[in-house]
């Protein structure tokens, strides 16, 4: 049973509302005729935006993307399980970008740093003074052969990445599944993911619907991971292994997912020795390799040697977020080649300092605010409990409330995650905390 919360605990919960609406510190506007393009629209770029926008006298801001529709992505895992409706995660950018800027509805496809300018899919050049790159990822699932986006939600497959409509998909297998029973298979690959917590609260909560659905005892769940853990952090990673075991989840380690039968439900798993096993599944959730967008991956602003080059990510110094070899580019999010730091949470506590940075920079002066790579996953265990896992670089859990124990299942950390983090988000994306 989830640990029930105390009196301070739900105290800690009133403490957190101001997050929802306090403004940052006021200072004196700083003039300048600066051309920012600022390329991606997610919550980085529209944070960032936000924030500049009320520290800059002058400047020119643009925002480069031409997607629409602002996605609460931290919600997916709530609409794949059946918790919210889909329509809980969609929004429209327009809502939420600052009056004033420079909005280019076209995609990014490449950056030229030389010569500051961003080129995108439509052929126009962008000249910019500073850049700050919040393109995100890209899920490259063309790295399993046979699989097919479009058709999430049937036969058994899932994957609650790619979109409000396939964590809908993913909801409607789920529920399929579930209603009989049978064998599933969750998955995770070798590589950075954003919401690295994501595939282990839907093996979480698929054990919890075949519990509620009465077909749990004839079913079967094993997580297959390409890695030679679940979690990037040891103690979680430990604490979640010992659940599954008392919860009769199988796990297997060092089994990268190459390709998937979707008609005949089988997938096919590499070993490091490269021997090939077929799995026979009725549910499958499929969690996405995932690297830089081709637009950063294939420019100059990549890593280029070092554990996050075969990615292509941003070349970022961890601690200022700046650019390490072109000083007037910043970057925002989960492009960012860092040790961690792929959550909407990473946005919330850098968000602030990247504007700050930046307008140092402007200014003439050094990037002087540091981040210590803070990253937040409320880690659903049950409808109804959650474990609030807070960490930095260094793998350490920082827990914001020291009244809530990182490593319990909480009623209060489902709470969180339930009501309190998208109004959260929603203040980071206008710029106010």
């Amino acid at each position: 049973m989830p640990h029930q919360p105390t009196r301070r605990a739900l105290l800690g919960a009133a403490a957190l509302a101001p997050l929802a609406t306090a403004a940052p510190p006021a200072r004196a506007m700083f003039k300048t005729s600066a051309h920012i393009v600022i390329a991606g629209s997610g919550l980085g770029g529209i944070a960032v935006a936000n924030r500049l926008s009320k520290m800059l006298d002058g400047a020119k801001i643009t925002i480069v993307d031409r997607k629409e529709e602002h996605n609460y992505q931290p919600g997916y895992t709530l609409v794949a399980t059946g918790v919210w409706p889909v329509d809980k995660v969609r929004d429209r950018n327009a809502d939420y970008q600052p009056a004033g800027v420079e909005w280019v509805k076209d995609m990014v496809a490449g950056f030229d740093p030389a010569t500051n300018t961003v080129l995108t899919a439509g052929g126009q050049r962008i000249p910019y003074d500073f850049l700050v790159v919040a393109t995100g990822v890209q899920l490259d699932y063309a790295q399993i052969e046979g699989m097919d986006v479009g058709a999430i939600g049937s036969n058994g497959l899932a994957s609650v990445y790619p979109s409000p409509q396939a964590a809908q998909a993913t909801w409607a297998a789920m529920q399929a599944f579930t209603a009989k029973g049978g064998n599933a298979v969750m998955t995770l690959p070798a590589t950075p993911l954003k919401c690295a917590g994501a595939p282990l609260k839907m093996s979480f909560m698929l054990r919890d619907r075949l519990l509620k659905a009465g077909t749990l005892g004839a079913s079967k769940i094993s997580f297959q991971s390409a890695l030679g853990n679940v979690f990037g952090v040891k103690v979680v990673n430990d604490n979640v292994l010992e659940r599954w075991k008392s919860l009769g989840i199988d796990v297997e380690f060092s089994r990268k997912l190459t390709a998937i039968d979707i008609g005949a439900r089988r997938a096919t798993f590499v070993s490091p020795e490269g021997e090939k096993q077929e799995m026979p599944y009725d549910f499958i959730h499929v969690v996405p390799p995932m690297r830089a967008p081709d637009a950063v991956k294939n420019s100059d602003l990549a890593w280029k040697e070092g554990p996050f080059a075969a990615g292509g990510w941003l070349e970022v110094d961890k601690s200022t977020l700046q650019h390490r070899r072109y000083p007037n580019v910043f970057g925002i999010g989960d492009i960012n080649g860092t040790p961690r730091g792929k959550t909407a949470a990473t946005v919330k506590k850098s968000a602030p300092l990247v504007a700050h940075n930046l307008v140092e920079v402007i200014s003439g002066r050094k990037a002087d605010e540091t981040f210590d790579g803070y990253t937040s996953c409320p880690l659903i265990t049950r409808e109804g409990s959650a474990m609030l896992i807070e960490f930095d670089y260094e793998g350490r859990l920082t827990p914001f409330l020291p009244m809530i124990e990182p490593l319990n299942d909480s009623f209060f950390a489902w709470l969180m995650k339930y009501r309190m983090l998208k109004p959260a988000y929603m203040a980071v994306l206008k710029g106010r905390v």
